[in-house]
């Protein structure tokens, strides 16, 4: 059935939606037969079955145009539903250019929740909210988590204003129920616990993890030292962003820009970093992905292209638009049992949505980033598409990869993370000014982490060659003399 389905599936060209950039494929789900994904930013809900598809353009929740839907894979199963989230312009309102970028009002944007019954192939709108406001909105329903005790859904709510932190809705529609004011934007089932992470601000990263007592109410909150607790002796370089979690080996695991926290935050085990493709200041990293589990391990995507800034309109929004749109690798698609971690794809700008069914891996991707405040148009910028990939990738040897780091990036910081398991001869370049004292960290994603191995290695002025064989199977770095131009890794 999912290969009749799969046969179906074309690439998604540019289409009208008011919004800023491109959106993706998001919250791919194959369920009973019905494969689902919402299409941002043209807000269409696609529900793929043997006898045809059904499409839903959020017109339970207002007029159209719509434009969003979804950018954050707000998604779970019940029974013989899907249940769906994410925010939705109804209508969208495009208010025309300002200068060279645009601008959207969000007197329409809602947070939504819906059910898809499989049986009846219908959809419900569970709830809904907005804030009726020009310049703000309520916190987007940025993850999903069915909780099968209290029988409610779990919201998650980390962009926006207003209306922030954890919510419970009941499981056939209703009023939504503050259950923390931390503000979260993902999480996963842990054990008979509901984690997620919080932060003070979306751009300040993740603080902590709180977790819900599902058994007998409660929140247990653990901050995160990122210095004193990382494998390899520093924090991460740039702000440790919220990306993906999930619950594996008995330990919580939540991806952030900059590598992995790790550990048990509902016992007395610390959450640990361990650094996994930190790029410096770029915006690479496991951001509006999904780590979904496969054979017992778990398969998550590092995005190259996830944000963006066309149109700067100050000096740090400037620096913010360098660091942003400077493409230092490919988006990777990573396969993690630990200890082990391996490179199983290299693709293009994003991954926006990972599945597992039957013989197939399905990737939601998307060509171009989500932009910044000013950079609104009022169509979708990026070519989107469902790849099928065969599950037999996790057990095959890793492709080719070549990672290109400029000096002003990475100096003066731990960089690096890199996954070296299953090359034969990975290899880093480094271009140094007056010479370069390189400090190598070699680890593994050991539970609990086993202290990372270092050497040092000199590298004289010029291009200098470190042969990595003998290294790994993770490898991060730092130039504690000297200075560097740039830095490249050949993975082959």
């Amino acid at each position: 059935m999912i290969d009749e389905i799969i046969g179906r599936l074309a690439r998604m060209p540019p289409r009208k939606g008011p919004e800023w950039g491109s959106g993706g494929v998001y919250g791919l789900r194959y369920h009973e037969g019905v494969l689902y994904y919402t299409l941002a930013f043209e807000a269409e809900a696609r529900f793929y079955r043997a006898e045809g598809t059904t499409k839903y353009r959020f017109e339970k929740v207002g007029h159209a145009p719509v434009s969003g839907g979804d950018t954050y894979n707000a998604v779970d199963v019940v029974d013989d539903e899907i249940v769906f989230g994410g925010w939705v312009h109804a209508p969208a309102v495009f208010h025309g250019r300002e200068g060279r970028g645009g601008r959207i009002l969000f007197y329409n944007k809602y947070s939504h929740v819906h059910a898809y019954s499989v049986a009846e192939d219908e959809v419900r709108l569970l709830w809904k909210e907005g804030a009726g406001m020009r310049d703000k909105w309520v916190g987007e329903v940025t993850d999903l988590i069915y909780d099968p005790l209290g029988d409610r859904i779990l919201v998650a709510r980390g962009d926006g204003h207003l209306r922030l932190g954890v919510y419970s809705i009941p499981r056939r529609g209703g009023e939504a129920e503050e259950l923390s004011g931390r503000r979260a934007l993902k999480g996963a089932l842990h054990y008979d616990h509901a984690c997620f992470d919080y932060m003070d601000s979306l751009s300040g990263g993740v603080r902590g993890v709180q977790c819900l007592d599902l058994v007998e109410g409660g929140w247990r909150t653990v901050p995160i030292s990122y210095s004193s607790h990382s494998v390899d002796g520093a924090a991460p370089t740039s702000s440790p962003l919220s990306g993906c979690a999930a619950s594996l080996y008995g330990r919580y695991m939540h991806f952030i820009r900059g590598g992995l926290l790790a550990g048990n935050p509902v016992s007395d085990e610390p959450l640990w970093y361990y650094r996994l493709l930190d790029m410096g200041r770029s915006g690479y990293g496991p951001l509006r992905t999904t780590a979904t589990p496969l054979g017992g391990g778990l398969l998550v995507a590092f995005n190259s292209y996830t944000h963006g800034l066309l149109y700067p309109t100050s000096r740090e929004e400037e620096k913010l638009a360098a660091e942003r749109n400077t493409i230092v690798a490919p988006s990777l698609l990573l396969y993690l049992t630990p200890p082990s971690l391996r490179v199983v794809a290299a693709l293009g700008a994003r991954i926006t949505s990972i599945e597992a069914a039957g013989r197939w891996i399905l990737l939601g991707t998307s060509t171009t980033a989500n932009y910044g405040a000013l950079d609104a148009a009022p169509l979708e910028a990026g070519w989107r598409d469902v790849v099928a990939l065969p599950v037999s990738i996790i057990t095959a040897p890793p492709p080719p990869v070549y990672i290109r780091l400029p000096g002003w990036m990475i100096n003066d910081t731990r960089w690096g993370g890199i996954p070296l398991t299953g090359y034969k001869r990975p290899r880093l370049v480094v271009w140094a000014k007056k010479g370069c004292r390189l400090d190598v960290a070699s680890y593994d994603i050991s539970l609990p982490p086993e202290e990372a191995e270092t050497d040092r290695v000199y590298v004289g002025a010029g291009r200098g060659v470190v042969e990595l064989e003998g290294y790994g199977p993770i490898v991060s770095f730092s130039c504690s003399e000297g200075g560097m131009r740039g830095a490249a890794f050949f993975l082959e």
